[in-house]
């Protein structure tokens, strides 16, 4: 992972020598002040990268939930601010997961004909919240964000910072089997689906006061480690592809599930958009684009219209 990685380079000097001149190259980039200037400045940018492309810093990754994220994150974006292209485009900088979809859901045994008709006239939302109270770490971790997040402060509805923190840990430590119960329970009656919306306490977690334009929320979601990583992930994994048979371009929709889970927790929150239908999408529209308002429809059709997820 990018802290070992970084640990090792810091102990031999000529990777150490050159991973602190990018450093500065990226520092340079960020602030309007200490902008590198010249060819000589760009050109030691550029041979600092070159040479960092030998070593394990270059390829390093992190890994969702891992003890130090966010200071693994610093470190893999600092590598690639150099690199940075379209922002759709970035790169995950999380390590692939080997996730098969039969071992995330995993189903109940094979079930009769007439016990499956009594059971599809019950609510699986319901049911998945149950069979969450049943198992210790799912029951443990969902309190663990329901207080923060329903409990109001002097003069908000919510903690929103606590609660984000907390659904996060949710969906990084809750075996997917009980987590995307919750979250992806098939249902055929608006009780069903409105309790799917509520899963993550949309009132804090989702909602807020005003509606920002979606590439607004974008900026602030970027200049976030976790949130830029989770939403780099998504639109790694979440690449549509009409021709392939999952409609994913990777063909894991597993992974795309996984991506989607991961964003829940940032500013890049995801939900259902009503109980009506599948469509979801962060809190945010594409008012107030201007000439922009091409990109903010693509970027927001990315969740609502998307075959792969």
């Amino acid at each position: 992972d990018c802290v070992k990685a970084s640990d090792q380079c810091l102990k031999e000097q000529s990777c150490s020598t050159k991973y602190r001149t990018l450093r500065q190259c990226v520092a340079g980039k960020e602030s309007n002040f200490s902008r590198p200037t010249g060819l000589e400045a760009k050109d030691e940018c550029k041979s600092a990268m070159e040479a960092l492309k030998q070593k394990s810093l270059y390829n390093c990754r992190c890994k969702r939930g891992m003890k130090k994220e966010k200071n693994c994150l610093r470190i893999y974006w600092s590598m690639y601010q150099s690199l940075q292209g379209n922002d759709l485009l970035e790169d995950s900088p999380y390590e692939p997961v080997n996730s098969r979809l039969s071992d995330i859901f995993r189903l109940a045994p094979i079930v009769s004909e007439r016990e499956c008709e009594v059971l599809s006239k019950g609510n699986n939302c319901l049911d998945a919240a149950k069979a969450c109270n049943l198992n210790d770490t799912c029951k443990r971790f969902r309190s663990a964000y329901i207080t923060p997040c329903t409990s109001s402060t002097s003069n908000e509805i919510c903690n929103k910072r606590k609660c984000h923190k907390a659904l996060r840990l949710f969906f990084d430590k809750v075996p997917p089997k009980h987590s995307y119960g919750m979250l992806f329970c098939s249902c055929r009656d608006v009780a069903c689906t409105e309790r799917r919306r509520q899963t993550i306490v949309p009132v804090c977690s989702y909602e807020d006061r005003e509606k920002p334009n979606c590439l607004n929320l974008q900026e602030s979601c970027k200049k976030n480690y976790i949130c830029r990583s989770r939403l780099a992930d998504f639109f790694t994994n979440c690449q549509p592809e009409s021709r392939s048979v999952s409609s994913c371009l990777k063909e894991n929709y597993a992974d795309c599930l996984l991506a989607y889970s991961g964003l829940i927790g940032t500013v890049m929150t995801p939900n259902y958009i009503d109980s009506n239908s599948l469509s979801v999408a962060p809190w945010c529209d594409c008012s107030n684009s201007g000439n922009d308002i091409d990109e903010c429809l693509k970027f927001l059709n990315f969740f609502q219209d998307n075959t792969c997820l």
